[in-house]
Formats: structure tokens, sequence, C-alpha cells
């Protein structure tokens, strides 16, 4: 039968092909907004860094006297590095590892394999006596020894050995632009940016680690701009480059710190049952006689000299009673504000000593303090402050606020004081 409205047929059709058109536009659209706003897309990334770079660090570093030479050369070609560690994705929040495997939470003798160690005690001693003339000159100038100096450089870059593979504007710009610790970099790269203003270093010299720290000493550039020092004569510190510069710089960091001349920075001790661990932290110092009025006595037997015997002493036991104690100075406390680890700093103390007097470990031994994650510890640390307890904070590290904070909860509660974190410990505060 012939169709007598062909109207109508040409009406249907129409909305067919206006039905199509709709949906094509709608796919596009949707397609366009998936491309232009998936935050895991290098190109918007790289255009939002640029335009970072040139609408907000650029004007504040221009406050700061950076020129626009110095500021394009610095970044001419950097790009966001996404492979590096604690980002944030523009539009993401951060997240926190539940399981992170670090020397603080299992046992800390881990931190002292004696491979480890012997690395930088064999090290020091092989560059001792061909930097000795230099070595002596930073003593006379510095006070600090050779040994402890030589001990921080061979932990930090293997005498200079490690690489610095990275670009330091590329780290310290991506980390200003997108990382956990934004204002942080933000003062970091500007320092950076000075550095290269003021001529001290090139562009192309400005070789970093990972977390932007630069040349053998590993100095952040705020670090280098206090504390870089130029001890070849040359007319620059170079820290990449120049063995007396490097050497030089480390000690007039610890100086800066407040390094005390004359004094080393502890000895392993033996800790009576009665003398609480919870006595331990450079906030309950005491004068080492006193010290010994408590039964406390050198591990290698010796009597404490006379001449230290009114100085300020304090309790150091980094595993609370499942490890080695020790009573130390004030200057330990200046080597962690090289790295803020208590075992950095016993590593750095411990190998000097073993630089100056031959491979001798520990006298006590490194018990098993189970492994712990630092969600546990966190948590341990937040029911502690429920209680009242100063942990310093719920940081997930066992720092000696923690470990005398655990201490004293043990004795008021009739168990053995071991101020160090463990499993049960955790089921028992929760």
């Amino acid at each position: 039968m012939i169709d007598t409205h062909p109207a109508k047929s040409e009406l249907c059709t129409a909305k067919e092909r206006g039905s199509f058109t709709l949906a094509l536009v709608a796919f596009l659209a949707a397609f366009l907004a998936l491309l232009f706003t998936c935050p895991a897309s290098a190109a918007p990334i790289d255009d939002q860094f640029r335009a970072w770079l040139q609408n907000d660090l650029w004007p504040e570093a221009k406050a700061k006297g950076i020129s626009k030479k110095t500021f394009d050369e610095a970044f001419i070609g950097v790009k966001p590095n996404l492979k590096l560690p604690d980002l944030v994705l523009p539009g993401e929040k951060p997240t926190t590892p539940q399981k992170q495997h670090q020397a603080e939470f299992g046992s800390p003798g881990a931190y002292f394999a004696e491979k480890t160690v012997r690395a930088v005690t064999a090290g020091g001693r092989a560059r001792e006596s061909a930097n000795a003339r230099v070595l002596g000159l930073i003593e006379k100038r510095y006070g600090v020894p050779g040994e402890v100096v030589l001990a921080i450089w061979g932990r930090e870059t293997g005498f200079g050995a490690a690489k610095m593979p990275y670009d330091a504007f590329e780290v310290l710009g991506t980390k200003a632009f997108m990382s956990t610790k934004k204002e942080f970099f933000r003062t970091e790269v500007l320092a950076a940016l000075e550095i290269v203003e003021r001529g001290l270093a090139p562009v192309n010299a400005m070789k970093s680690s990972w977390a932007g720290a630069l040349g053998q000493p590993q100095f952040m550039p705020t670090s280098f701009l206090k504390h870089a020092v130029d001890f070849d004569g040359d007319g620059r510190p170079d820290i990449w480059n120049s063995t007396p510069d490097v050497l030089a710089s480390i000690a007039n960091y610890l100086v800066h710190y407040g390094w005390v001349r004359g004094r080393g920075w502890g000895v392993e001790v033996t800790v009576p049952a009665n003398v609480s661990c919870s006595l331990e932290g450079p906030d309950q110092g005491k004068p080492i006689s006193a010290w010994t009025a408590m039964g406390i006595r050198r591990v290698d037997g010796k009597a404490f000299p006379a001449s230290e015997q009114k100085a300020e002493g304090l309790l150091l036991m980094p595993a609370g009673r499942s490890g080695p104690a020790f009573i130390v100075t004030p200057n330990f406390y200046v080597l962690k504000e090289y790295n803020t680890s208590d075992l950095y700093a016993l590593f750095i103390g411990h190998g000097a000593d073993r630089i100056a007097q031959g491979d001798r470990n520990f006298s006590g031994s490194w018990g098993p303090v189970g492994d712990l994650h630092r969600s546990d510890i966190a948590a341990l640390q937040r029911a502690l402050e429920a209680k009242g307890y100063d942990v310093g904070s719920a940081d997930g590290l066992p720092g000696f606020k923690t470990r005398r904070s655990i201490g004293k909860w043990q004795a008021k509660n009739g168990q053995a004081a071991t101020c160090f974190p463990d499993a049960g410990l955790v089921t028992a505060l929760k």
C-alpha cells in the first residue's frame, strides 16, 4: 500500500537526525571535559606549573632581588617531576601511608649494620691522613674533631661518591608547587635562586638529591647560604667539588648550632635497674657526677674525667631497656641538627669514635622491640596523650618524649619500665 502522507515520513527522519546530533554533541562535550580536567594528564599539570611559576613564584622572587635572567635560566625546560615522593596532584587530597618500614620502627640495631658502619669508618680513616692538614686547620678554627666531620661526610654521600642526579630546580620547583610541604620548599627554591643570583654557583652546577639537598654535605639551599664556606680560597664555596670547602662547611654548620669545643659527643654506659629509663632526654640533664652517684658507669671501665664531673650529661636510651645506653653531651643534640633522628646522631658519634680508635662495636646489644608500623606508634601516642602524657606529637616516631612517657605509664601501672613501644603496649593502651 502506498503511503499517502509523505510529510509524516519526512518529519520522523528529521527527529531522528536531531536526536543523533544532540547525542554526538553531548559525547564530544563529555570527552573534552575528561581530557582537560583529568589530574593525571601531563599537559594540564605542565601548564599549571608554568602558570604558577610566572604568576605566583616569579613576583616573590623578583621582590627578593632575583633577576628575570636568573629565574628564566633556572627553569628553562623544567617540568614537574611526578615521580618524586610526597606529592599531591592538583585537585587531590594527601594520603598517609599506613605501613612504613623505617629503622625507628623495628630494632634500631638494623641502623648499625656492620657493613654500613664499616664503610664509613674505613673510608674515614683512609681519608684522614690524605686530608690531615685541612682537618687540622678546620679543628683549630671551628673546634670540631676531624673524625666527626669525616663521619658526616661518609654517611651523607659516601665521601662524595654518591651521585647527585637531579636538577635542584626541578626537584624544589615541583615540591614547592605540589608537595605536602609547599611552604618549606617554596622557601628553599627561593634560596636556590639566590645562590645563583649571587654568583655562588651556576645553574648547571645546582645538582641535588631527590629531596633537593645540595652537594656532598647534603645542604638544603637555606643551609648553603648560612653555612657553606670557601675554605680553599678560590673565592666561592663549592660543596660539590672542593673537599676543603665540603669539610669546613660541615664543621661550620655544627658550630652554628652550638658545638662545644673540647667536649665529645658521649659514651656508652651501663644503667642500673633502679635508675628509670624515663630520665632520658635533653631537658633532664644532670652533672656527670650526679649520674655516677646513681650507679651509672662507662662500659670501658674508665672513670669520667675530672674535668667532666661538673659538666652536663644527658641520658640516652634509643631502644629503651632493649638496647645500649649512653651518657651524652649537648654536642649529641648538635649532631641531631644535621638529621633529627637519635639514631643518625648516634651513628655519627659512634662512627667518629671508630675512625679515631679502631673498629669496636657497642658493648650492649640491640634486643627485639617488635615490628610496628608508624600508624601503630601514632595510635599509641594518641592514647598516651589522652591520658595526659607529653609525647611531643602523635607523629608515629618514637622520640625521647614518647619513650619516657611509655616508661612513666608502665611504672604507674605496675609494669617494668622498658621505655619503648611494642605490640603488647599498643594493645594495652587501646
